[in-house]
């Protein structure tokens, strides 16, 4: 699903990149195209076809480009956010977003190499929060009420996902730290369920260190002193927020890879937007999406016991690296003047030399 924006620019680099190790590593690859977002609300209406959900809901892995759904229409005329739905209809429960420092690329901080793990069907975020409804209203005009929905169970499943990714972060220390970020001192019913939970969860992994943190603090020390976090685990609003910050003092947004996962089937997604202002440009940059891409790679892989799927993860994360090693193509987000095709080209000639 290419999306809108710079979306049908970014998945095509991708594709270019499925293809390859596809091909390089015989894999047993179907790719369904559908149209959404902006494209299909003009062909058909909407923004999020009635056959997407149930095509998504029987494939292995989805891959799914930027929306700009703050320009859509209102639901009841086909506006609907195609993230939103594929994240709550799929319980798509967690968003694993890393930030790393990559060789020769200019940062805020020399040693940030961090996974955050966001929640992502509950809290703040008022169209996937309720069951039925929304989470915002207004009872009289000039009056907004938004609620935040924080549950037992949905703090306790993030609290594992978050803690299983610690126990696999291959790290030069004795001990990975997880940190669970929050607002406690505020709100204490809501947080204070999250951070039960979080502790309760860490009880069962005392090889990993556990800490807590406020998150307004944790936005100074992700600055001040990045090298301390390993594994952040958060709600829903916080992970969005603390996501993007970490990203940016790595380099870029896109270099931001992320993927949303419930228990079974795995969504790449781009942590940045639709980028509108760059939209035909040809110099939107396409690492995100193609490491998202690598990492729905990794889960799929794991799952379900396939090392070919593994192995072409590896690839791309490799790939990328040996990229930024040669330093040559950098998109203007990274200060360069590369083009979206010339960082696919390297992409793949990397590709191509691996075994």
């Amino acid at each position: 699903m290419e999306g809108d924006g710079i979306g049908p620019e970014i998945i095509n680099s991708s594709l270019d990149v499925i293809n390859l190790v596809k091909k390089k590593l015989n894999l047993k690859i179907k790719l369904i195209h559908l149209k959404i977002g902006l494209a299909s609300l003009k062909s058909q209406g909407t923004t999020f076809p009635d056959n997407c959900l149930n095509v998504c809901r029987n494939s292995d892995g989805i891959i799914l480009g930027p929306v700009d759904h703050n320009n859509y229409p209102e639901e009841i005329n086909g506006g609907f956010n195609p993230s939103s739905l594929l994240r709550t209809k799929l319980n798509l429960y967690s968003n694993i977003r890393p930030a790393r420092k990559y060789p020769n690329i200019k940062s805020l901080v020399d040693n940030i190499d961090l996974i955050i793990v966001r929640e992502n069907v509950e809290g703040f975020y008022s169209d996937r929060n309720m069951f039925i409804g929304n989470g915002e209203f207004a009872p009289e005009p000039g009056i907004g009420i938004s609620l935040r929905k924080i549950t037992d169970k949905g703090s306790k499943r993030i609290a594992t996902r978050a803690f299983e990714i610690a126990s696999n972060f291959k790290k030069n220390k004795p001990k990975i730290n997880v940190h669970a970020i929050h607002k406690a001192n505020v709100m204490k019913l809501t947080d204070g369920i999250f951070l039960k939970a979080c502790r309760e969860t860490a009880k069962k992994y005392p090889e990993i260190n556990y800490n807590e943190m406020l998150v307004d603090a944790a936005t100074a020390h992700l600055l001040k002193n990045p090298e301390q976090f390993d594994v952040i685990v958060t709600t829903n609003m916080f992970g969005d927020i603390l996501s993007d910050l970490a990203s940016e003092l790595s380099g870029s947004l896109g270099l931001a890879g992320s993927i949303n996962v419930g228990d079974d089937v795995p969504m790449a997604q781009a942590q940045h937007g639709s980028a509108p202002d760059i939209m035909g440009k040809g110099i939107a940059n396409p690492i995100s999406m193609i490491l998202s891409v690598g990492m729905m790679f990794n889960w799929i892989g794991l799952r379900k016991k396939n090392d070919l799927f593994l192995k072409a993860s590896k690839y791309i994360k490799k790939a990328v690296e040996h990229h930024f090693e040669e330093f040559q193509y950098l998109t203007p987000d990274l200060d360069g003047n590369a083009t979206t095709k010339d960082v696919t080209k390297s992409i793949l000639e990397k590709i191509k030399l691996l075994n």
